[in-house]
């Protein structure tokens, strides 16, 4: 890798989430109230891309997307301006709209519930990405499952995805992937096939049962640290990281491992875990673009997905890199792996 690089260059899902909290779940044909509504980014690499400008971080940071020629892909840009990140590869169609998610949050939970608009990213392809013009040191790439141009196979048997991350390495640039949690008839295939073209993955439990064909516990490292090295042997280059709620594992390589609890937050610290994964994502990516070791890459990452928790959207309650950790010293870590 250059040591001329510098930056992150996300892509895939450009999302604009309507974010509401509600007073319970309700059974079908039943009624909930919404307590209250609000509009934020949403998808992979818009929530990675903001949760770094508000950890305050010192690189350039870049989309590359497609939005609808409409209200909803003018905010996107808007936003993303406004939060100093390039949006020059953020292109704009009028084939579909902007992609939109409705995400209903319990308020007592905070537990999440999804209800997506495919729009513009259905159509978001290889050739949206010019990396020939991209001076970033990290590509990453989010949601497989959710791009379905990028999720198809070609003549050769090898997903878009994988083709883009491929090209992505050949420019010179070190890539990380993120799948969304969905069932998908080809969920292995898709991913598989993308693997050997990833230096980092960034996924979840649930994602990581769908890909080896188990069934992974949220409270169980010891078994999700075997699952991420099954990961590296089935092609990933560099490193993988899997999250729970309970906490995190990452494995690399060249043989090191970590295991990181997440963190004991207080009874009602949490108003949303939307985006979460993400935060969780962009601490990790944080840290790699830095150089910092292992460790210290999980242990930012649980604390900045911590630190978005006291936001039902995806960004708002990220904060600088320093007070994140500081979260750490205040409430310290739940048990991971422990009796209740």
């Amino acid at each position: 890798m250059s040591t001329q690089r510098k930056g992150i260059l996300a892509s895939g899902n450009f999302i604009v989430d309507h974010v509401k909290v509600i007073d319970h779940y309700p059974q079908q044909d039943m009624l909930a109230n919404i307590v209250s509504e609000s509009q934020s980014n949403g998808g992979g690499p818009y929530n990675v891309l903001k949760d770094l400008a508000a950890m305050k971080a010192c690189f350039p940071l870049a989309a590359c997307g497609l939005v609808g020629d409409d209200e909803n892909g003018r905010w996107i840009r808007h936003d993303c301006a406004r939060h100093g990140i390039d949006v020059a590869q953020l292109h704009h169609t009028r084939e579909r709209s902007t992609s939109y998610t409705d995400a209903m949050t319990v308020q007592s939970s905070g537990r999440r519930t999804f209800f997506h608009q495919r729009g513009a990213n259905a159509l978001f392809d290889v050739v949206h990405c010019n990396f020939a013009d991209s001076n970033a040191r990290l590509f990453h790439l989010g949601y497989l499952m959710l791009l379905d141009r990028l999720d198809s196979f070609d003549e050769h048997g090898q997903t878009r995805a994988a083709n883009l991350l491929a090209r992505a390495k050949s420019a010179g640039l070190e890539t990380s992937l993120d799948i969304v949690s969905t069932e998908h008839p080809q969920f292995r295939e898709i991913a598989l096939s993308a693997l050997p073209f990833t230096d980092h993955l960034i996924i979840n439990e649930a994602e990581a049962s769908r890909i080896l064909r188990t069934s992974l516990g949220a409270n169980d490292p010891v078994t999700l640290l075997g699952a991420a090295k099954q990961l590296i042997a089935a092609g990933v280059l560099r490193s993988v990281a899997i999250h729970t709620e309970r906490g995190a594992v990452a494995a690399t390589q060249e043989g090191e491992h970590s295991i990181q609890p997440s963190l004991q937050l207080p009874t009602g610290f949490s108003r949303g875990a939307t985006g979460a994964g993400d935060a969780f994502a962009a601490g990790l990516l944080f840290g790699l673009h830095e150089g910092w070791p292992l460790q210290k890459r999980l242990l930012l990452a649980v604390s900045v997905a911590a630190s978005s928790l006291a936001d039902p959207t995806p960004s708002k309650g990220v904060q600088p890199v320093q007070e994140c950790l500081a979260l750490a010293e205040k409430f310290g870590f739940r048990p991971f792996g422990q009796a209740a």
